[in-house]
């Protein structure tokens, strides 16, 4: 037994067992031990945790403390009998990110499995093809057994993985990094972007090679990645490094055409309208992860994404609203790292308002990393609580945190599905 249950509960358990009638509305009562938290006491008595929050008026149901005698509400009985299978996609989406390399380390998979099944967290967004174009299991491409896509196995078994999350109907949302792939750029490198300077292939500040946005051949080969993913049962496909590269001397990139904004948009749209074209008989929703300031600014920013064109083929933005990334900050905000709240709320804000009735929902990333461009400070709970709060006042259909270490602050997180 976890904590002791109350003395009173007892002795009406003893009263009913001897004939003697209870008054039904006495309450039973809990008092909490060590190492409880209220996910585990709701399914202890089959009730909800939001019911022992009202119940009990507390302020923060991460904060309960051994010895707290909390009243139990009765047991909601009406919930599983009323019960029917969850839509495929929850209203409010709460994910978290599992990255290519964490899928095949045992603890930090078995912590993010952990989360997603004691937190409100619905969703979860997993590298299909990461970033140095590795894909974690085994897919039917051809080309990626070609360009050695499959060197590094992950996943042995997805269908058991995938199995895991559709029986606690967990969203599942395959991340495609697209032009970032050195893998297909050093194996192909008619399909790579080029170094003026050199004349082979142009690299990036880290080293890796990037795919030319502008060839089709590149954007079929990410479409057949997406394809594969959407068949084995993903709910979603989002497409990451949808854009022209930034991070390196791009003036020495060399594409197959000529790199003008209206080409730079042009390819970036042309791709998502053919991907949008060939996953639609899936019945795949499609994402795209934006820089932050493409909220902001009307031009392409020089990647080629204008976030007017980019939702005509896709269902949701997911503009990566990191604090960390405003090195300029927004107006009335200069220091942004010290203002989740206002860099998340004002920046969804806009991108809701720009792309209003366009039939597509804003569903940001929010930082819970250190930070690395103003005091590397790191984010309480607090601060990320402010983020979650600020994408729903902005009217954000639901949010993902970003933890390329996947540790995560679990304390920010309400430990009870549906939790708001």
């Amino acid at each position: 037994m976890r904590g002791n249950i109350s003395i009173f509960f007892v002795f009406s358990l003893a009263l009913w067992l001897l004939g003697t009638p209870v008054h039904a509305d006495l309450p039973i009562t809990y008092t909490v031990e060590e190492g409880d938290y209220l996910y585990k006491i709701a399914k202890m008595f089959k009730t909800d945790v939001a019911s022992i929050v009202e119940a009990n008026h507390i302020p923060d149901p991460n904060l309960i403390y051994p010895g707290q005698v909390l009243i139990i509400p009765k047991p909601a009985q009406t919930i599983e009998a009323t019960a029917s299978d969850e839509a495929k996609e929850p209203a409010l989406v709460k994910g978290i990110y599992l990255s290519f390399f964490a899928l095949g380390h045992k603890g930090l998979r078995e912590h993010a499995l952990d989360l997603l099944e004691r937190t409100e967290l619905n969703a979860v967004v997993i590298d299909v093809k990461g970033d140095f174009g590795y894909i974690p299991y085994r897919s039917e491409v051809i080309l990626a057994e070609k360009v050695g896509a499959h060197n590094l196995i992950m996943v042995n078994d997805l269908d058991a993985l995938m199995n895991w999350f559709k029986e606690r109907k967990v969203y599942t949302i395959a991340r495609v990094v697209v032009f970032k792939d050195d893998l297909l750029a050093s194996s192909r490198p008619d399909l790579a972007v080029k170094d003026s300077l050199t004349g082979g292939l142009w690299r990036d500040r880290k080293g890796l090679a990037w795919t030319d946005p502008f060839c089709e051949e590149v954007w079929d080969y990410n479409i057949a990645i997406a394809k594969d993913a959407a068949k084995r049962g993903f709910d979603e496909i989002q497409f990451d490094y949808i854009r022209f590269p930034t991070d390196g001397d791009v003036s020495r990139a060399v594409f197959s055409m000529e790199n003008t904004s209206i080409n730079r948009v042009a390819a970036i749209s042309g791709f998502l309208k053919k991907a949008r074209e060939e996953l639609k008989p899936l019945g795949v929703k499609i994402a795209v992860d934006v820089f932050g300031y493409t909220t902001w600014r009307k031009d392409d920013m020089g990647i080629g994404q204008r976030i007017e064109e980019m939702a005509k083929y896709v269902d949701f933005l997911s503009p990566m609203v990191y604090p960390s990334t405003y090195h300029d900050g927004i107006p009335g905000y200069k220091y942004a790292v010290a203002y989740p709240y206002e860099i998340v709320y004002f920046s969804v804000k806009r991108a809701v308002e720009r792309l209003e009735g366009m039939g597509i929902s804003v569903r940001p990333w929010l930082q819970d990393f250190r930070d690395y461009a103003f005091d590397g400070r790191t984010y309480s709970a607090r601060e990320i609580r402010a983020q979650i709060r600020a994408a729903y006042d902005a009217g954000a259909s639901g949010w993902m945190l970003w933890d390329p270490r996947v540790i995560y602050t679990a304390e920010a997180l309400i430990p009870e599905k549906g939790g708001g």
